[in-house]
Parts: C-alpha cells; structure tokens; sequence
C-alpha cells in the first residue's frame, strides 16, 4: 500500500515525492509542475544570471514586453529566463527610490533608518519642507532627513548602474553604466541630423540611414539664392544669441564696476498665512548700499502644490542719492554652487523716489533647478552691478 501511494503521489504531482524522486534521473525530469518550476528558481539562484533575452530567438520587432514574455518559453528554455525576470525585479523593487519609485539614475541617498531616495526626490522633499516650514521627513518612516543627516549609498549606485535597462532606440538591452554611451555614439538606430544640416536641411532619422540621406541630400544643389533664404533665418537666430554677449563686453568697459558675494536667508511674512520669502544683509556696491529680495512663484499662495517652480529677485536701494542712478545688474552662480542661471542683464534707474526694481525671473533653466536653490539653507550668488555714466 505505501508503494502504490507514493506511485500515485508522484503521477499526480502533488503530495510529498518519494524518495528516489530527489535522485537525478528519469524520474526527477519527468516530474509535475510545481517540481520544474521549482527547479528552475533553484537553478536561477545558484547558478546566477541567465543567458541575455537576445538569445532567446524571439521577433527583434516584436514590443519589448512582449519579447520578454516569449523569451520565456523560447529555445532558452524557461528555466534560465523566467530566474533572470524574477531576480531583476526582485533587485528593482529592493533599490528603486521610496518616493518616485523609480531606479535612481544618478545619486541615491538614505534616511538613518536606509530606506532610498533618488537625488530628484530627495531634493524635492527638502524645497517642500522649506515652503511649508516643516522638518523635511522621510516617506517610509518619518525620521528627519536633511543633507547632514542623510548620506549617499555608494553600493546601491554601483548595484543600479549594473542592472540592465533597455535602449530608447534599438530596445537591446545594456547595463545602465553603459547605456548612455551606447545611446550617444554606438546605437544605429540613434536619432541623428544631416551633414548639410549648416545649410537648412531639416532631416532627422536614425543613424543606419543617415548615409543613404545624405547621399541623396538636395541641399548641396539648391542655388544660391535658395540657400541666402535659408542662412538669412539661420543669422537672425544667431544674431540673437550674440547680442548678449557683445552687450555683457560693453558693460566692462563702463568706469564704474562693482560684485559681491550675496546670500539669501529665508524668511516668513507676517500674513495669516505665511508666505516663505528671501532676503540679503544689506551690501555695499559702488559706494551704494543695497539689498536683494527674492520670492517663490510671485508669492503664489501656495507654491508647495505647485509642480512648476520659479524664483524672482528684486533690488533695493538703501542709500539716498542725489542724482539718479542708472544701473545695469545681472545675477550669476556662486563659485560653490552647482545651479546653472542663464547670464540676463536687466536695467533700472534708481532714485529716492523710486528705490525697488520690478521682481524680475531668476533665469534659471527649470523647476529642478529651483528646488536646489530652496533645498539649501541659504541661496548664495554673485551680484554685477554697472553703473552708467551721464
């Protein structure tokens, strides 16, 4: 009777197996379900990671899901690809960031207690704890967090950089410390421009193509006329560009030069509800003193709601003059910082009568930006101050 029970256990696939079943042979291969699918996790962890999905004779034009899918139950048997899915997202869900959910793609940073947070996000729970003038916590455990309590985890970097991810253009698959590369100068299917691009051609395809465009490229026949139509646009774009640059080395020749250091310290209004707001120690500049404010939104009621983020700075005269002075200014980055904003020279006639420039934007490039700024403690800048001669 044990004989025929453990017969019918193993035909079934259920049950407790026999003990000749745990031997290698023909009887282990040819067991149930449960016991292959056991078997290939086993497999997948001891042995490490399987072979690539490319090898797996699956359709390249098929949508990447699906050629996972079917890598599956390809000719690289089931075993091998079904551990690698598992373990990739096994590995996702253990370092991808608690806020975005997503895997970092530059810095990570921890809270004390190790949950991960990408550079973006953490950033962005600071700029908010500052707008909202709470301690900034963190979203698993609602321990403080700040950029001196929390640290960077080297290790979950390295580990990230390593998983694989797959191209925007050719949906291989690489390691991400090489996908960037791969997607910049390797990938033929990578987005590029024509040669002739100098002389208007529009063209923008994948690379594989790029010599067969170029080869049949009209541009190198147009006329001459046709092509100042073209370059006529091209110089009024340039134009553009360069009068910022001629306008800057026109103000270094001015006779009365003045820059400084300048840090914005955050404070509150006195309003029911408050409004988060910046402002400098008074400095001196050309035998002038000064001040700088700066507010978030255009003191929008509340910016912490806001996906879009901006900043906008005014300057103040605190001395009295006897003439007016005309002034032209601009705002840079501190040595020390790594916010980028866009050089932007803007000009006021200063009085005792009229002392405060307009709020003017902050040029720099996007929202990501501008929480950089607010997740600091103090805004720090450089001020270029011009004064112009009657």
């Amino acid at each position: 009777m044990m004989m025929m029970s453990g017969a019918e256990d193993r035909e079934a696939g259920g049950g407790p197996a026999a003990p000749s079943a745990a031997l290698p042979g023909p009887t282990a291969a040819t067991g149930g379900p449960g016991e292959a699918g056991g078997g290939a996790e086993e497999a997948g962890s001891l042995l490490g990671p399987a072979r690539p999905h490319a090898e797996a004779g699956t359709d390249p034009d098929a949508p990447p899901k699906k050629r996972l899918r079917a890598a599956g139950t390809g000719a690289g048997g089931p075993e091998g690809a079904a551990g690698s899915v598992k373990l990739e997202e096994r590995l996702y869900s253990v370092l991808c960031c608690t806020v975005c959910l997503d895997l970092p793609k530059a810095s990570v940073y921890q809270c004390t207690n190790g949950h991960l947070m990408c550079a973006g996000c953490f950033i962005h729970l600071l700029a908010d704890a500052r707008l909202k003038e709470e301690q900034a916590t963190c979203p698993n455990c609602r321990c403080e967090i700040s950029k001196s309590l929390c640290c960077r985890n080297l290790a979950v970097e390295k580990a990230v950089s390593e998983l694989p991810s797959e191209c925007a253009f050719c949906t291989q698959q690489f390691p991400r410390s090489l996908l960037e590369r791969h997607q910049k100068e390797e990938c033929q299917d990578r987005v590029t421009q024509c040669k002739y691009k100098r002389i208007g051609c529009p063209w923008q395809g994948p690379f594989h193509e790029l010599t067969v465009h170029e080869a049949e490229c009209t541009h190198p026949t147009k006329t001459g006329n046709e092509l100042m139509e073209i370059l006529d646009e091209m110089d009024q774009t340039r134009k553009k560009e360069m009068q910022l640059y001629n306008s800057i080395f026109s103000l270094l020749s001015f006779e009365k030069i003045g820059y400084t250091e300048v840090q914005f310290r955050p404070y509150r209004t006195d309003d029911f509800i408050t409004r988060l707001y910046y402002e400098t120690p008074r400095l001196t500049v050309l035998n002038q003193t000064w001040v700088l404010k700066a507010r978030v939104n255009d003191s929008e009621r509340n910016p912490n709601l806001s996906c879009k983020r901006t900043l906008s700075f005014q300057l103040l005269l605190k001395s009295k003059v006897n003439a007016p002075l005309e002034c032209s200014f601009l705002l840079l980055e501190g040595p020390y910082d790594d916010v980028k904003i866009r050089p932007v020279i803007y000009r006021f006639v200063f009085s005792n009568e009229s002392a405060e420039s307009d709020y003017l934007a902050l040029p720099i490039r996007d929202s990501v930006e501008c929480n950089k700024l607010l997740a600091a403690k103090n805004i720090n800048l450089r001020l270029f101050l011009f004064q112009s001669q009657k």
